[in-house]
């Protein structure tokens, strides 16, 4: 039976299973039972590629076919900085799951920043999970925050972009229109302050978030980020989630906003 790598952000773990993606996605949201719910971001690990750095062993051991020939679902390897282990080019996938289990396998894609002048929200999902506002693009943002030039860096992370409408121009005076942010208001105040401070290129919105990604917030994809480098997983348009991931799409958009 085929063994999968993956590594959790949702808490951040490296753990073999005997589960393909959608199963495991399934199990890690609801559970055995299907008694809990809740959220879940995942990549799939190529395994050969980082073959030097596990313990083999300890797999041909603990993850092994449960009674009745059941496979097994999660064995842990490793539960402390493990993002920053495992090289970029073997991260194979990344997963979105629902709170209901549905799972949404995104491919890697190659970035293009289309609008040079907008502010910019991001929110910081492993290691470390702020949401910040930054005139930085993506590529110059994750650059700033891992390569040590900074007081407070990280050696890699991962983030997502969040919309923004009309605010990433005009803080001052545009309309919020259905944009789903707590406190809006500090939100304003702080884009602000980066338009008029230009020295200034990132200000914290929210210091620890704790809650589901509203998945319809998402700008345009996932990144994580080393120093130079970028992987970029681009989120679907509104016509591809119609058209070709319609039951995941209303899924994510019938839970209520933290």
């Amino acid at each position: 039976m085929k063994r999968y790598l993956y590594l959790t952000l949702t808490p951040e773990a490296l753990i073999s299973s005997m589960l393909p993606p959608e199963d495991f996605g399934s199990y890690l949201a609801t559970g055995t039972k299907k008694r809990t719910r809740g959220q879940a971001m995942f990549f799939e690990v190529d395994s050969e590629a980082v073959s030097d750095i596990l313990p083999q062993d300890y797999i041909e051991k603990r993850c092994v076919p449960q009674e009745g020939g059941k496979p097994k679902s999660s064995v842990y390897l490793s539960i402390y900085r493990v993002l920053e282990t495992i090289p970029l080019s073997a991260l194979l996938k990344l997963y979105l799951v629902t709170d209901d289990g549905r799972v949404l396998g995104l491919e890697k894609g190659e970035y293009k920043e289309t609008d040079q002048n907008a502010l910019h929200l991001y929110q910081e999902l492993c290691p470390v999970t702020p949401r910040i506002a930054s005139t930085l693009a993506p590529k110059e943002f994750a650059k700033a925050i891992t390569d040590g030039s900074e007081k407070v860096t990280v050696p890699r992370l991962v983030f997502v972009e969040l919309v923004m409408d009309d605010l990433a121009h005009d803080p001052q005076s545009a309309k919020i229109s259905n944009l789903p942010y707590q406190n809006i208001q500090h939100l304003r105040d702080c884009l602000m302050i980066l338009k008029e401070e230009k020295e200034k290129t990132k200000k914290t919105i929210i210091r620890f978030f704790n809650k589901d990604l509203f998945y319809r917030t998402i700008k345009n994809g996932f990144f994580v980020g080393e120093k130079d480098e970028l992987v970029y997983f681009p989120f679907p348009s509104i016509g591809d989630f119609e058209n070709k991931h319609y039951a995941w799409w209303r899924s994510a958009n019938t839970m209520g906003f933290n």
